[in-house]
């Protein structure tokens, strides 16, 4: 048995070479780093087995970094923690006046309740309902209560300058089918020219067709056309430029031309006149009154269905929507969602003083998080109630959501439930690792360098070093 003084020293050596290999980057990582050219100043790792007591890697694991849409996570876990798997929104309709006959002599009114997935189908399902209670005639308004959230809308093109784009819809208390509109491009080999369809087809949407058909590989074609777009307040008109190639077939791109009232009121009208109904008032903004008669009542799918959609294809306005929801019944607004998540995160001990969330999708420049911070959440994620509806939602390697490409016919395929990020100057992921012994690891790579658009392979050889170790 060696002497005591001899133990301490073989401990304390073996203590230092722990936390020094703590805080070396993991070789294929720092090699796919130098590929890319990103300097690892700039990079926040953490790697952690799920029921061991120390980490298994850090790097940098207190820097603030913004996470992209990481933040998703933080967000989606947050609800299911305060809201529970099995909670759904409510949209209403209610008239607010006196049915005679099939006539509504009053205003219809279409009640918000924050739903993140509330589509064309859903608003056609509660106007046929209306119409199967027999209502055919509304002789007054349709009333738009849009109060749950606040109405200050930021600019949809504050990110980016892309506002048309659906990624950068706002929230809004009665979204509606995301806002957008689906363009169909399709090439017309008679006339020789490019026809191009909107639906739904509203009458509010002007086309301006300069668009020309043109010969060679399709690619990417999306990128070729040229949009600009005028909202005109009830209406808007885009105008379309560029070349479409013919080998493209029909494609369809979307796009957000109307705001929330205009969009909605216009698919309300659209749709209730396509179920045989009259309607010849104005669509506006309001609430019900005292004596409102409720009639039909639309529920969401639940929040853990919702957060699949959320994490897997990475939708921006549905997390915007689903922090809005976490700050409270009236009025809510993203700071006050913030609130919810940073008291939260303190009654269970998950230390993230750091973290800054502007609207929880991860859209943002200012949001924070650190990689030890998130990691900790995420070991806290896996120990607690809902670790099954959390992992569930992110998407798996090689299989689906935003990792369907990535890493096919490796061995990390259909191991890893991860979430990506990826903004300019930005590309980061979280997650679950299962490797190759079976065991659970989370992790965590945050790269904030201006050279992160090339950090894809930096990803790849992180999560495939995580799952051979």
């Amino acid at each position: 048995m060696p002497p005591l003084r001899s133990f301490h020293k073989h401990l304390f050596l073996l203590i230092f070479f722990c936390n020094a290999a703590q805080a070396q980057l993991p070789q294929p990582v720092a090699q796919a780093l130098a590929r890319a050219g990103i300097a690892e100043t700039g990079v926040g790792l953490y790697v952690h087995e799920v029921g061991a007591a120390e980490p298994l890697a850090v790097h940098r694991g207190e820097l603030p970094l913004n996470p992209a849409s990481v933040m998703k996570l933080v967000t989606t876990y947050a609800a299911l923690e305060l809201l529970g798997p099995a909670h759904t929104w409510a949209t209403e309709m209610y008239v607010d006046g006196v049915i005679n006959s099939d006539v509504l002599t009053g205003n219809l009114v279409i009640k918000g309740g924050g739903d993140p997935k509330f589509t064309i189908e859903n608003l056609w399902t509660m106007a046929r309902s209306l119409r199967a209670k027999g209502l055919r005639e509304i002789r007054g308004d349709v009333l738009l209560d849009r109060t749950l959230f606040t109405t200050d809308h930021p600019d949809p093109g504050a990110f980016d300058k892309e506002p048309i784009i659906p990624q950068n819809t706002t929230p809004d208390a009665l979204l509606t089918n995301f806002k957008s509109l689906a363009f169909t491009f399709a090439p017309d080999a008679e006339a020789r020219a490019l026809r191009i369809s909107v639906e739904p087809p509203l009458a509010q949407i002007q086309i301006v067709n300069n668009m020309t058909l043109g010969e060679g590989a399709c690619g990417f074609w999306y990128n070729r056309i040229k949009a600009q777009a005028q909202d005109t307040g009830e209406a808007a008109r885009i105008t379309l430029a560029g070349m479409y190639p013919r080998s493209c077939g029909e494609q369809t791109a979307y796009f957000s031309l109307l705001g929330h009232r205009e969009y909605t009121g216009a698919l309300f009208a659209h749709l209730w006149r396509e179920l045989g109904g009259t309607f010849r008032g104005r669509v506006r903004d309001g609430t019900a009154g005292a004596n409102a008669l409720l009639m039909v009542t639309q529920r969401s799918l639940a929040l853990s269905e919702i957060i699949r959609d959320i994490n897997k294809i990475s939708n921006n306005v549905m997390a915007r929507q689903l922090l809005l929801s976490l700050g409270g019944s009236s009025g809510a607004t993203p700071e006050r969602g913030s609130r919810a998540v940073q008291q939260l995160f303190a009654a269970k001990n998950i230390a993230m003083p750091e973290l800054v969330i502007e609207n929880g999708s991860g859209l943002s420049r200012i949001e924070r998080v650190t990689a030890r911070g998130l990691g900790q959440m995420l070991i806290t994620a896996y120990r607690g109630a809902f670790m099954p509806e959390f992992i569930a939602s992110m998407p798996l390697v090689g299989v689906d959501g935003t990792m369907i490409r990535r890493l096919t016919n490796t061995d990390v395929a259909g191991q890893a439930h991860v979430k990506t990020g990826l903004i300019n100057g930005v590309r980061a992921l979280g997650g679950y690792v299962l490797d190759a012994k079976g065991r659970r690891v989370a992790v965590v790579l945050l790269i904030n360098h201006a050279n992160a658009h090339n950090a894809g392979q930096v990803q790849d050889a992180f999560l495939r070093w995580v799952h051979a170790r």
